[in-house]
């Protein structure tokens, strides 16, 4: 449910960020744009209630798309909790020097983004919007967050704050392939959910996501 309001805005940044594209299997290579999942784990990160989701309307690049390459140490084997219990009740460890691989990164530089976005209730809610809308206001003025925000890779932190209203998107406009939209998890417990793609692409520098089922 949404309230239909003007959208609530936080403006991101960061020395360094990569929004992996899907189809790159063993080097990470950046879209040249922050992907709405990113977006939203931002708005995650900052505030989270049960009670709503966020839906990411615009994404605006506020800063020219500069590219750099970097060589970084990675672990093959994804790690897992039921491992880490199986260590611990029968002996044995991870050696991650002997599991270790240089892999490249073609990540993005001095990034800037404004987020635009919308709160949408849960069937559950009975709050009123503008309570959460207030409550997302207050905590980006005052620099408060559940998590530290990314933006894209854990390592690669993010800075927040309300705009002061004089962020420009650049002039730039690219097509930018199929971009992960959401994903639709099974109802079960399994955890297991079908990606959903959208035609992604950037309009005098603002990418704007379609809604859930407008693709």
């Amino acid at each position: 449910m949404s309230n239909n309001s003007v959208p609530l805005t936080i403006k991101v940044w960061g020395e360094w960020a990569c929004f992996t594209r899907p189809e790159m299997k063993v080097e990470r290579v950046t879209y040249p744009v922050m992907t709405p999942s990113a977006a939203r784990g931002v708005l995650e990160a900052v505030f989270w209630k049960p009670e709503f989701t966020w839906r990411v309307e615009e994404i605006w690049v506020l800063k020219p798309i500069r590219y750099a390459s970097i060589l970084r140490n990675e672990i093959n084997t994804r790690q897992s909790e039921r491992t880490a219990r199986s260590w611990q009740a029968d002996g044995g460890g991870y050696d991650a020097s002997a599991d270790r691989a240089q892999r490249h990164t073609l990540a993005l530089r001095d990034v800037a983004y404004l987020i635009r976005a919308q709160v949408e209730l849960k069937p559950h809610a009975d709050a009123d919007p503008a309570k959460y809308r207030d409550q997302f206001r207050r905590r980006v003025a005052s620099g408060r967050c559940f998590n530290t925000p990314y933006l894209g890779c854990r390592e690669f932190s993010a800075a927040f704050a309300l705009p002061d209203g004089s962020e420009q998107p650049v002039d730039l406009s690219d097509d930018l392939g199929p971009m992960l939209l959401d994903l639709n998890y099974q109802p079960d417990t399994s955890g297991r959910g079908t990606p959903h793609f959208f035609n992604a692409r950037l309009d005098a520098g603002v990418l704007r996501v379609p809604p859930w089922g407008g693709v």
